[in-house]
């Protein structure tokens, strides 16, 4: 290769890397736009503001259209620039990583629906506390995105564990209590379902965790065995 042939070829990779360093940017900024969902649909949740959880449920919409464009320009990307193995390993970890995020927006509007139905749950038992852990969670996880900070990761994904401990021994008494007071049947089943959203927002932080650790080392893991 000539000397000319090597600067084309070096200006092209510095461009091409601009350009992946520029989508997991978009992927964060992304994450942000979940991350306030979450928080506004914990806020509601702990309020009973059904006025904030119907503004959490019609934002989902920006959270989809994130989805797509990124997933447009990774696209694109494979398209036009024929990566090598480690950069399409990049982009598909960033194609998983967004679809995962998405997918916690639908959880967080999942959430404020809940709101809108379910009524006082100011006795609900754990409920409060299960929205706080998922919030912390997903913050922690775009903390260690923004620096592919596998040690980060790892230790996110390990707060699962309490986010499942914490769902369980809330749906158990949430049963309890719908046995015992056949009128709060309806309500408590309302608080199930929030429940439930809350809890996967844990698993797929988790599939985000595995996806930092194979940008950051190259290695797949299951960090949820």
């Amino acid at each position: 290769m000539q000397d000319s042939e090597r600067v084309v070829a070096h200006g092209h990779r510095d461009t091409y890397d601009r350009e992946l360093i520029g989508l997991r940017q978009r992927v964060v900024r992304m994450g942000e736009l979940v991350a306030t969902a979450i928080d506004q649909a914990v806020g509601a949740l702990a309020r009973q503001d059904r006025e904030a959880a119907a503004a959490v449920v019609a934002a989902d919409r920006e959270v989809d259209a994130a989805q797509a464009e990124i997933t447009a320009r990774i696209v694109t990307t494979i398209a036009t620039q024929s990566p090598v193995a480690i950069d399409l390993r990049f982009l598909m970890s960033l194609t998983h990583a967004t679809y995962e995020l998405e997918r916690i927006g639908d959880h967080a509007a999942g959430v404020a629906r809940q709101v809108i139905k379910i009524g006082d749950v100011r006795h609900a038992g754990g409920l409060d506390e299960l929205g706080e852990m998922a919030a912390a969670i997903l913050h922690g996880i775009l903390l260690a995105l923004v620096d592919l900070d596998e040690a980060a990761a790892r230790r996110v994904a390990a707060q699962d564990d309490d986010i499942d401990r914490v769902y369980h021994a809330l749906f158990q008494r949430t049963l309890e209590r719908m046995r015992a007071e056949p009128g709060w049947i309806e309500t408590g089943a309302h608080v199930l379902l929030a429940a439930k959203d809350l809890e996967r927002i844990g698993d797929r932080v988790t599939n985000i965790a595995e996806e930092i650790v194979l940008l950051a080392t190259g290695e797949e893991v299951d960090l949820n065995p």
